[in-house]
C-alpha cells in the first residue's frame, strides 16, 4: 500500500549519496502497518513509532556517514535528507489516516492533501532543517482531518522533528500569500507528498491565476527589500563569522534568484535560466558550484553541533575546515584556505544577485510617471555609453572592446557620472578579463586612469570594489589576487585582507574630505596641509598584498612594492617612499601601543626611524587608516591619544631636535604645570610635592594625575590604601590612582584586584617616592572597550578596598574567571618574550607576546614579582584574541637584565605562568 515513491520525483532518487533502501526501508515499514491495520491494533502505534525512531537513527547514520566520506557532495545529501523526511513524514500520516482514524468512505468535505513548503518543499533540507508542512482541506476543516493531522504532528513530534505546520483551505493560501510575500513564497516552492492530488493541482492553478500573475513587480520589490533588510541585520559579505544562509552572499540570496525565477517565468530548476537569458552557462556553473559549497558547510555545521546552526563562528570554522579535509600548508592554516575558499563563493553569489536582480528590476521595474520621464534631467555620457534603465550601459561591445583601456575607463566613467554599471558591461568585463595584459599594465595612460579612480573623484573605494568583484584589480596588479577574499583567522580584523584595505582607502577620502576633523584633527591636518596622494594612496593600496605568505609581510610587501610602483606609473622617488611606507607601516602603531611613549628614548628611536616630517606625515595617515579599516569598534580614544601624542612629540624632535625631549626639560614643564593647577596650596606643601618624586614621574603622567598623586599624598599616613577614580573620556578609560607604602608585589596584587572587578587594564604606571611611598596609575576599561559608567565607581572602588584588605584571595578568585569562550579555542597565539635593553635608557623592557585571556597580567606581574623583579610600567595592547603586555623593569638593585642566564630564567618562568594559566582557561 506504499505510495511513497510519487512524493520523490524519480530522477532525484539517483542523486541520493546513498542507497534509498539504506536511508529508510519503506517496504518493512509497509509490511508492520499492513499487519496492525488487518489485525484492527491501533495499540501497534508504539511499535510503529520505535520502528521509525529506529530507521531514522540509521537513515540519518546513513547519510552522514556517507557525506563525511564525500564532504562537497553536497546536493546529494540535502536530497537524502529530504528523502529520509518524506519517509517517515508519509509513515507517520498513513498510520494516522489508515490506522489510528481510519475513514473508509470520507465525504467530499473530509479530502486532506499534504504538501511540503519553503526549502522542504524544495527537496533540500540539512540535517537539522524545520519541516514546514501545509495540511490543505477543501473547505473548513472536519473533526476526523482534525484528528488525523494532530495524530501525524504528534508520531512527528515524537520523532524529534522540528514541524512548521499549518492547515488551510485554498481560499485561505489565497488571501494569506496576498497579505504576506514571506507566506506567498513558501507556497510557491509546495510539493505535493500524501493525500488528494486534485486539491493540490487546485492549489497551484489558483495560486498562478489568483496570486502570482500581475504582481511580478510586487514581488521582486517585496524580494529586494527582504535582501536589504536581512544584509543589513546579518552584516556584510565579508564579516569574519558569516551567517552562511541569511547573511551577504549566503544560500538565501542564492534562494530569492531562483523564487523570482519560478514566480515570474514559472521554471522549476535553476537550469531553466539559461535559455531564458537571465543566465550564461558560465553563470549557471558558478550558481552550481556556489551553491554546491554553501550547503556542504551548511551541512557539516549542522552535523558538528547536532542542530540547526547557521552562524559560522570562529571555532566553528576550524571544525569544518578539518570536515571537509583543509589542510595547513605553505604557512597557512587550513582554516584560512578554507575560508578563503568561502569568502570567494560568496563573492560569487554577490555578482550573480546583482546582475540577475538588476537585469529583472530593469526588466520589471522600469516604468516611470510620465512626469518624472519628461522632466528628469538626463545625465550625459561619453561616446560609447549609454544609460538603460538608469544605468551605465555600453553602447557597442565590440567597438568597446577594440580598445582595451576600455576595461579602466568604465570604471571611471561610473565614478564620474555616479551611475551604477549595467549589469551587461559587467559580464562583458568580467568575461574579457585576458585583455588586461603585461602591455596595457604598463601604458601610461591605463596608470593615469587607475591612479585617477584612486585621487580624483572623492569616492574611491566604490570604483576598487566594483573592480575587485569583477576581477579588474587583480587583473591589473596580478600580485593582489593572492589576497582576494583571504581571510586572517583572528578576532581583531573584522573584514577579509581585501576588503580591509578597501576600508582603508575609504577612511582616507573620508579624511581628505573633511568628514572625520573633529575625530582626526591631526591626521585632517595634515592632509590640508597637503601630501604626495599618490605616495599615500598606493601605499595604502599595497600595504598588505603580502599577507598569508610565509616571510614578514611588511617586508615582502615593501619588495613587491618596488616592482609594482613604477607599474603603477610612480616616479623612482615615490616609488622609495612607498617602499619605506610599506616596511614600517606598523612602526608607529607599535610604537604608540606597546612602548611608553613617555620615555624620551622611545620618540627618539622613532624619530631616529622616520627621520623626516614628510615621512612621519605620510606614517601618521596611513597608521589611521589601517587602524580605521581593521574593523568598525576598533579605534577608540585610547588609541587616537596614543597616536596623536607620539606624532607631535616626534615632530617637535625632528624641529626642534633631539634634546627637546630630555627629562630634565620636560620635568620641569611638569613641575610648573603642578604649580599653577595648585596655586592655592601653601609654598612649603608645593617644595615638598615637587622634591619628594623621581624624574620618571614628571614624564610619565599627565598633570591632572599629579594633581590627584599630591593630594592623596598630603594626606597619607600609610595606615590604609588611598584611591582616586578618575574618568578620563579623552582615552576612553577610566584612571584608578593607588598610594599606599611601598611594599614587594604590591604591582601584582593591583592587577589582580582590578582583575577580579572586571577590569582591563590597558596601560599602567608605577613610581616610588623618595619617602616610602608607591604611586600606581591604571587606565582600565569595562568588557566593552569603555570608560567605567560613573555610576559603577562607588561599586568598583568597594572591590578594590576588599581584594586590597584580603578579604578575597586574588588567586583563588580569578581561577573561576579564567576560561576561554568555546568560540575563541580555536585561536593558535604563539608566546613570543623579547628583553630590550636598548629601548630604554634605565629599564629592560620584557615584551610578552601571547594569547589574552582573564588574569593573564595578574599572572605575569605576580611572577615577575616572586622574582624580584620591580615593574616601573606596564603598557597593554590587545589585538583581538592576542595580547602584548611590555613591562619595563629593573632588578632589585636598580638594575637592566642583561645577563643571558637571567633572562632565560625569567623567561621560563613566565612561560610557565603562562602555560599553567592556559591549561586552566581551556578547563
Amino acid at each position: 500500500m506504499s505510495d511513497l515513491t510519487l512524493k520523490i520525483p524519480e530522477k532525484v532518487l539517483p542523486e541520493l549519496i546513498c542507497d534509498p533502501s539504506d536511508v529508510f526501508d519503506v517496504a518493512a515499514f509497509d509490511a508492520l502497518l499492513d499487519k496492525a491495520i488487518a489485525d484492527n491494533d491501533r495499540t501497534a502505534r508504539t511499535a510503529l513509532l520505535e520502528h521509525l525512531k529506529a530507521a531514522q537513527v540509521d537513515g540519518r547514520a546513513c547519510i552522514a556517514d556517507a557525506f563525511r566520506k564525500h564532504p562537497f557532495r553536497s546536493r546529494p545529501t540535502t536530497r537524502a535528507y529530504s528523502y529520509l523526511t518524506d519517509c517517515l513524514f508519509g509513515a507517520a500520516f498513513r498510520t494516522a489516516q489508515h490506522l489510528l482514524h481510519p475513514n473508509p468512505t470520507p465525504t467530499k468535505g473530509e479530502r486532506i492533501a499534504v504538501l511540503a513548503v519553503g526549502g522542504y518543499g524544495r527537496g533540500e533540507m540539512a540535517p537539522f532543517s524545520d519541516v514546514d508542512l501545509l495540511f490543505l482541506t477543501p473547505y473548513k476543516i472536519t473533526p476526523w482531518a482534525e484528528s488525523v493531522i494532530e495524530a501525524t504532528l504528534y508520531l512527528l513530534w515524537d520523532l524529534k522533528l522540528k514541524v512548521g505546520h499549518s492547515s488551510r483551505t485554498v481560499r485561505d493560501c489565497i488571501r494569506l500569500g496576498g497579505e504576506d510575500f514571506t507566506i506567498r513564497t513558501a507556497m510557491l516552492e509546495n510539493r505535493f507528498l500524501l493525500g488528494d492530488p486534485d486539491l493540490a493541482t487546485e492549489l497551484d492553478s489558483r495560486l498562478r491565476a489568483d496570486l502570482f500573475e500581475g504582481t511580478e513587480r510586487d514581488f521582486i520589490r517585496a524580494k529586494l527589500a527582504e535582501r536589504e533588510t536581512r544584509h543589513r541585520k546579518q552584516g556584510q559579505r565579508y564579516v569574519v563569522e558569516p551567517n552562511v544562509k541569511e547573511g551577504k552572499g549566503g544560500l538565501r540570496d542564492l534562494q530569492s534568484l531562483f523564487w523570482i525565477g519560478k514566480y515570474i517565468y514559472k521554471v522549476q530548476d535553476a537550469a531553466e535560466l539559461v535559455p531564458l537569458g537571465l543566465f550564461t552557462r558560465d553563470e549557471f556553473h558558478d550558481f552550481v558550484k556556489a551553491e554546491d559549497f554553501l550547503w556542504a558547510t551548511r551541512c557539516h555545521m549542522h552535523l558538528l553541533t547536532g542542530r540547526p546552526t547557521e552562524q559560522l563562528t570562529f571555532d566553528m570554522q576550524a571544525a569544518v575546515a578539518d570536515a571537509m579535509g583543509y589542510e595547513d600548508k605553505s604557512g597557512r592554516r587550513g582554516v584560512e584556505i578554507f575560508m578563503q575558499a568561502f569568502f570567494r563563493q560568496a563573492t560569487v553569489v554577490g555578482d550573480l544577485t546583482r546582475i540577475f536582480l538588476t537585469e529583472l528590476e530593469a526588466i520589471h521595474l522600469k516604468d516611470e510617471p510620465l512626469l518624472d520621464r519628461l522632466f528628469k534631467r538626463r545625465r550625459r555620457v561619453k561616446p560609447g555609453y549609454e544609460v538603460i534603465h538608469n544605468r551605465l550601459a555600453i553602447a557597442d561591445d565590440a567597438a568597446f572592446l577594440k580598445d582595451k583601456l576600455n576595461l579602466l575607463r568604465l570604471f571611471e566613467e561610473g565614478l564620474r557620472t555616479g551611475m551604477l554599471i549595467h549589469p551587461d558591461a559587467m559580464r562583458l568585463i568580467k568575461s574579457n578579463l585576458d585583455l588586461i595584459d603585461e602591455e596595457m599594465r604598463r601604458t601610461p595612460e591605463a596608470q593615469r586612469i587607475f591612479l585617477d579612480l584612486m585621487l580624483k573623484h572623492g569616492n574611491p573605494e566604490r570604483a576598487l570594489r566594483r573592480m575587485n568583484e569583477l576581477g579588474v584589480l587583480a587583473a591589473f596588479i596580478p600580485e593582489f589576487e593572492h589576497v582576494v577574499a583571504m581571510m586572517q583567522f583572528n578576532m581583531y580584523h573584522s573584514y577579509t585582507v581585501d576588503e580591509h584595505i578597501i576600508q582603508c582607502i575609504a577612511q582616507l577620502a573620508m579624511i581628505e574630505k573633511e568628514e572625520l576633523v573633529e575625530d582626526l584633527p591631526v591626521a585632517s591636518s595634515i592632509l590640508k596641509r597637503g601630501v604626495n596622494r599618490r605616495v599615500l594612496y598606493v601605499a595604502l593600496l599595497l600595504h598588505d598584498i603580502a599577507k598569508g605568505k610565509p616571510e614578514d609581510h611588511a617586508i615582502l610587501g615593501a619588495q613587491m612594492a618596488r616592482k609594482i610602483g613604477p607599474r603603477l606609473g610612480l616616479k623612482q622617488d615615490e616609488v622609495d617612499t612607498v617602499e619605506w611606507l610599506i616596511r614600517y607601516h606598523l612602526l608607529m602603531s607599535d610604537m604608540a601601543q606597546k612602548r611608553d611613549i613617555a620615555d624620551p628614548r622611545t620618540v627618539r628611536d622613532f624619530a631616529k626611524a622616520v627621520q623626516t616630517v614628510k615621512r612621519l606625515d605620510l606614517l601618521c595617515v596611513l597608521t589611521v587608516c589601517d587602524i580605521r579599516g581593521v574593523g568598525p569598534d576598533v579605534w577608540n580614544n585610547w588609541k587616537a591619544v596614543l597616536i596623536r601624542a607620539l606624532y607631535r612629540q616626534t615632530k617637535r624632535a625632528l624641529e626642534d631636535g633631539m634634546e627637546a625631549l630630555t627629562r630634565e626639560g620636560r620635568g620641569t614643564e611638569a613641575k610648573r604645570a603642578l604649580r599653577e593647577a595648585l596655586s592655592d596650596w601653601p609654598r612649603k606643601d608645593l617644595q615638598t610635592e615637587t622634591t619628594r618624586h623621581y624624574e620618571p614621574y614628571w614624564q610619565g603622567l599627565h598633570v591632572t594625575a599629579h594633581v590627584a598623586f599630591a593630594n592623596m599624598l598630603r594626606n597619607a599616613d600609610g595606615s590604609k590604601v588611598l584611591i582616586d577614580l578618575y574618568p578620563d573620556e579623552d582615552r576612553d578609560a577610566t584612571r584608578v590612582c593607588f598610594i599606599m607604602p611601598d611594599h614587594h608585589g604590591i604591582f601584582a596584587r593591583l592587577t589582580g584586584a582590578l582583575a577580579l572587578v572586571g577590569a582591563n587594564i590597558v596601560d599602567a604606571r608605577s613610581y616610588t617616592t623618595k619617602d616610602g611611598f608607591v604611586a600606581d596609575a591604571f587606565w582600565v576599561q569595562d568588557a566593552d572597550g569603555n570608560a567605567f559608567d560613573p555610576s559603577r565607581l562607588p561599586r568598583l572602588r568597594k572591590m578594590i578596598e576588599r581584594t586590597l584588605a584580603g578579604e578575597v584571595v586574588t588567586r583563588d578568585a580569578i581561577k573561576d574567571r579564567d576560561k576561554i569562550k568555546k568560540r575563541e579555542k580555536a585561536f593558535r597565539v604563539p608566546t613570543h618574550i623579547t628583553f630590550d635593553n636598548d629601548g630604554s635608557d634605565i629599564y629592560t623592557i620584557i615584551e610578552v607576546d601571547t594569547r589574552d585571556r582573564p588574569g593573564l597580567l595578574h599572572d605575569l606581574t605576580r611572577t615577575l614579582a616572586a622574582s624580584n623583579v620591580y615593574i616601573a610600567n606596564a603598557v597593554i595592547a590587545t589585538y583581538g584574541e592576542q595580547v602584548v603586555d611590555t613591562f619595563y623593569v629593573k632588578d632589585m638593585f636598580g638594575l637592566k637584565y642583561f645577563s643571558e642566564n637571567k633572562q632565560a630564567s625569567l623567561e621560563k618562568k613566565l612561560r610557565t605562568a603562562i602555560s599553567e594559566g592556559s591549561a586552566r582557561a581551556e578547563g
